[in-house]
């Protein structure tokens, strides 16, 4: 066998005489070396590194596992050609292994499939070269693989670059955005078709070569060229979305806690009088008074009966008293309410699913009878609608954060099927996408274009219909890198819509990191504020209770989103128009400057701000790239600094860098002066019971 050195001659020698062989090149040029030898073929890019479909010391290139057996394919293929498509049969012990490849603009549309077997494929496998320097990026919004605490672990140094890891294309929960596609920094892009598990191995077994593998009887994906990343993952977000567009309310400050206690004292130890649930008349009326904007508010759960709080989709009038009422009271104030659900049935509707077929075997959660929906069946989404997020949105309720539906209860098994006929596994990764699209088949009827679905978890064309949650994020400094690293991923796998929680989600608050957050999270497609321990900041858990400067730093960046929403409405606009992302990663838009690629704490938002996030604990300055080609304002300092180099900027706590390219015609208030108007404030002490007074609640 030739060694790894000969074979990288042999392959640069051949795509050479092919190129000078032919006035265009070829797409796909099958590398001869003997009947004996695994087959290996030579895919011309354009735009950079040519890709190799080449084999390994030891194993093939291309292989597919049946009988518990991996078998690799062999020696030189039979070709058929004619315009825009071809098709190479190779022979594997008396088995044709056949590629079918169809070219379209800029894109190669390649299918594996296995002839005269008595068995089908259980896995596909496929290895591809890179390049010493090449960077890889998508696939899934947690940093690494594993459990998902591994991605805010202390000392984590992976960023946005897949290189050296290994990842499972699998649904987990709770952090679980995926897409089959990633993007290479030699302007390339592949894209697995369907929903079967796989396995991506980015150069950790073998640093020179990407391994895929995937379940299934076929193996079907599209390699797509171009000039560079941004029109790669454009072209992407359109062939798999569009992506939605929630309504501009959706794009100011939301509130929310985990658990909505509706209590006979308030924090300061006033009787309650408010006629609705006593949190969230805290909360609202203390952000009111304290100048704090929020355009929505989302309820958790518990907010019905049963053990679980979820019972019928009823609503709990000892927790929620005269909802209906409490909702118009919130519209009055121009605040949307939204609710938790998840993918299952409770209560009564549970025994109707289940005496209809219109559930799916799945496992125990949390020693409580939760029965699953199975999406597939129409019947059963129109009866789920009807009875469930189509009647609430008719008692007002603009949205919905949909929870679980990423492997907590799912079940993967290849003899349980849908009632499609599809196998359980071959529908574990397409759960979260017929959940959300149910969802909104449920209530746009009813709404409009008038709401707002947040689901956790996602998959290819989940997009279409809703935003992204990044689930139950770590609140130490950790996880705010971790969420950074998620936002950006996820523009570039189609998830353009997205946002965390505030602080993380454990309900011990990380301080520091919360208020790191809040700058974070005005930069984020999606600003949402909580659980913050289930408690709001001027009557916090910790001394000194009354929290001024988190109050303070909420309050300013809460503001300035407001004069953001516009903006922000713009840009998700853009994304369902053109795929271009709301936040962008660096590269996107200056892919030749290999600092971009570098700065992942550094990112664009929309077209004329840039935002850098200072995410660890301790520090008062920030390193950051300012890309070249571009005159930026600090927007804390107003100094104008010329683009292509790294500078050091002053970052205290409530300090995020934020920088405005120069020539934009974006009008932002004066940071400086809204912080310290701020500061003053929330000075004041206000007591419940003069709020409450203001309300006509107190005679």
């Amino acid at each position: 066998m030739i060694d790894a050195g000969q074979l990288r001659f042999l392959l640069a020698l051949l795509f050479f005489t092919t190129i000078q062989a032919c006035n265009s090149p070829q797409s796909v040029s099958v590398l001869n070396s003997g009947d004996d030898s695994f087959a290996a073929l030579q895919i011309f890019n354009p735009y950079g590194e040519g890709l190799t479909i080449s084999p390994g010391e030891e194993t093939g290139a291309i292989g597919y596992q049946h009988s518990g057996e991996i078998r690799w394919v062999k020696g030189e293929p039979e070709v058929s050609k004619q315009q825009g498509a071809s098709s190479y049969r190779w022979n594997s012990g008396g088995e044709i292994v056949v590629l079918e490849l169809v070219e379209k603009d800029k894109e190669l549309e390649l299918t594996f499939r296995l002839e005269n077997s008595e068995e089908e494929p259980a896995s596909w496998f496929l290895k591809t070269t890179a390049a010493p320097n090449e960077y890889f990026t998508g696939i899934f919004e947690r940093v690494v693989d594993g459990p998902q605490t591994k991605s805010w672990e202390e000392g984590m140094t992976t960023g946005l670059n897949l290189r050296g890891e290994k990842v499972e294309v699998k649904l987990k929960p709770t952090v679980s955005a995926y897409a089959p596609f990633y993007i290479s920094s030699e302007n390339y892009a592949l894209f697995v078709h369907g929903t079967w598990p796989g396995v991506i191995d980015f150069c950790k077994e073998n640093p020179d070569l990407v391994q895929i593998s995937f379940e299934g009887p076929e193996f079907s994906f599209s390699l797509m060229m171009d000039e560079n990343p941004a029109e790669l993952v454009k072209r992407h977000a359109l062939e798999t979305g569009p992506s939605f567009v929630p309504p501009k309310w959706a794009f100011g400050p939301w509130r929310w806690r985990d658990e909505h206690v509706n209590r006979t004292t308030h924090f300061d130890g006033s009787p309650v009088h408010a006629p609705y649930n006593s949190d969230l008349v805290e909360d609202i009326l203390m952000m009111e008074a304290y100048d704090i904007p929020v355009t929505a508010y989302w309820i958790d759960r518990p907010w019905g009966p049963g053990v679980r709080g979820f019972d019928d989709y009823l609503v709990d009038e000892e927790r929620l008293p005269k909802f209906e009422e409490m909702i118009g009271w919130l519209n009055a104030k121009k605040v949307e309410v939204m609710l938790w659900i998840g993918p299952f049935v409770m209560g009564d509707m549970a025994d109707v699913a289940e005496e209809r077929e219109y559930d799916l075997v799945s496992s125990e959660w949390k020693n409580s009878r939760q029965v699953l929906m199975d999406f597939t069946n129409e019947e059963a989404c129109q009866w789920w609608a009807e009875n469930g997020p189509a009647k609430l949105a008719k008692m007002g309720v603009k949205g919905y954060k949909l929870d679980r539906a990423d492997g907590e209860k799912l079940r993967d098994s290849l003899h349980l099927k849908t009632s499609i006929g599809t196998t359980y596994r071959e529908n574990f990764n397409d759960y979260p996408r017929q959940y959300v699209k149910a969802a909104y088949e449920a209530i746009q009827p009813v709404l409009g274009d008038d709401f707002i679905l947040f689901p956790r978890a996602q998959y290819t064309g989940s997009a279409k219909y809703g935003a992204l949650w990044a689930g139950d994020t770590g609140n130490p400094a950790e996880g705010l890198r971790s969420a950074l690293i998620g936002m950006q991923r996820c523009a570039v796998m189609g998830y353009p819509i997205w946002g965390s929680d505030t602080g993380g989600y454990p309900k011990r608050m990380e301080r520091e990191a919360t208020m790191r957050w809040m700058g974070f999270a005005c930069f984020s497609p999606i600003m949402e504020v909580g659980p913050t321990n289930n408690l709001g900041f001027w009557g916090m858990n910790y001394e000194p209770s009354f929290d001024q400067e988190l109050l303070a730093i909420w309050r300013f960046y809460s503001k300035l989103r407001m004069s953001l929403v516009d903006y922000t409405y713009h840009f998700a606009q853009v994304a369902h128009d053109t795929g271009m992302p709301v936040a962008r990663p660096l590269f996107l838009e200056y892919p030749d400057q290999p600092e971009s690629w570098n700065d992942w704490a550094t990112y664009l938002y929309g077209d004329d701000l840039l935002v850098s996030v200072v995410w660890e604990d301790g520090k008062s300055s920030h390193r950051l790239y300012l890309p070249a080609g571009e005159t930026w304002i600090n927007l804390w300092t107003n100094e104008e600094l010329e683009g292509g180099t790294y500078v050091e900027v002053e970052a205290p706590v409530h300090q995020t860098p934020v920088f405005l390219k120069k020539g934009s015609n974006l009008v932002l208030p004066d940071f400086n002066q809204l912080y310290d108007e701020s500061v003053r404030i929330t000075s004041v002490k206000y007591k419940m019971s003069d709020l409450e007074a203001g309300e006509g609640w107190v005679n």
